[in-house]
């Protein structure tokens, strides 16, 4: 009997669990797949700050299906998912927030999809909840950016909501960089890849943990982990400034030359020396994104660190 393994990232999410305990209560017991399954819930505790351990405690106590994994401290979600894939038994994983945001009734269609040979069965949203229009719109044009400047295809309104193969896990689990971008990761790896649409939910309980700095973060860190195109746009900036300066100069040259006009001297200097700096504050800024990641590669730290697992430890990469 082949085994699926739900992987379920949780930060502080005691008030959704429960109800997400009970929606899953129908799948693990096989009333929702016509074939039956070995099941395994694994939920990643990452570094909550309420009882939500507690909680995933008692799931484990009342039903052996139910394992968790305990991180020392938050991660990060990218780094929770990647803990949870190394520590995954199953044949299959299926990654999915604790929010209830995403239906389990789609998962038998993800299944079905797997069993006819695909490896990477992604959720496609229809729409997008209950989100704001500044923020759909900040979405659309990040996913525009990322596809224009990768040669990866990022496939938007997709998100981590999706069925792998074990041979994407493995994939996965090789790839150790601290500064992840799991979407951008689940494109490059290949594998042949099916679409299901699904229309996402709206939080229910609880209160989302990413706003608006963290949601730029993400877009900076996808941004840079998939394409040198900011570093490109800063040489051509600087090229194209160089030319200015250059046209410019000869113009000035030539009118004092010809017709004896004076060059206002203060605020020319001024703009110029203003422009020319905030050009080259614009391209450290960018040099430095890169070289932070370096920084940090070059450490070689763990992506993440374990207190305790529900389960038997067979020595895990972190």
């Amino acid at each position: 009997m082949k085994k699926i393994t739900v992987l379920i990232p949780a930060y502080n999410e005691s008030a959704s669990l429960p109800r997400l305990a009970a929606a899953l209560s129908p799948l693990i017991d096989n009333k929702m797949t016509d074939t039956p399954y070995e099941w395994e819930i694994l939920i990643v505790n990452d570094g909550s700050r309420d009882n939500t351990l507690a909680i995933i405690k008692e799931l484990h106590e009342a039903d052996p299906r139910y394992q968790y994994l305990n991180l020392s401290r938050n991660f990060g979600k990218e780094n929770a998912m990647l803990a949870g894939l190394d520590y995954a038994s199953g044949n299959a994983v299926v990654i999915m927030d604790a929010d209830m945001q995403h239906p389990v009734d789609v998962i038998p269609l993800m299944i079905e999809q797997w069993e006819q040979g695909y490896d990477d069965v992604y959720g496609r949203r229809s729409s997008r909840g209950k989100e704001s229009i500044a923020r759909r719109q900040l979405t659309k044009l990040f996913y525009r950016m990322l596809q224009k400047s990768t040669r990866i295809d990022i496939l938007p309104n997709v998100g981590d909501f999706r069925l792998l193969d074990r041979k994407c896990i493995n994939a996965l689990r090789q790839l150790r960089e601290t500064q992840r971008y799991s979407k951008g990761l689940f494109s490059w790896i290949g594998f042949s890849k099916k679409e299901i649409m699904f229309e996402q939910g709206s939080r229910t309980e609880g209160k989302s943990s990413f706003n608006f700095l963290s949601l730029l973060n993400l877009a900076i860190e996808g941004i840079t982990c998939f394409t040198t195109a900011p570093l490109r746009f800063a040489s051509v900036v600087g090229i194209l400034t160089a030319l200015c300066a250059i046209v410019y100069l000869i113009y000035v040259f030539v009118r004092t030359l010809l017709y004896g006009d004076p060059v206002a001297g203060y605020p020319t200097i001024m703009c110029v020396m203003l422009f020319l700096g905030g050009c080259q504050l614009i391209a450290l800024g960018i040099i430095g994104e890169y070289i932070s990641r370096i920084f940090y590669e070059a450490k070689r730290r763990p992506v993440y660190i374990v207190e305790s697992f529900s389960g038997d430890d067979g020595g895990h990469e972190e």
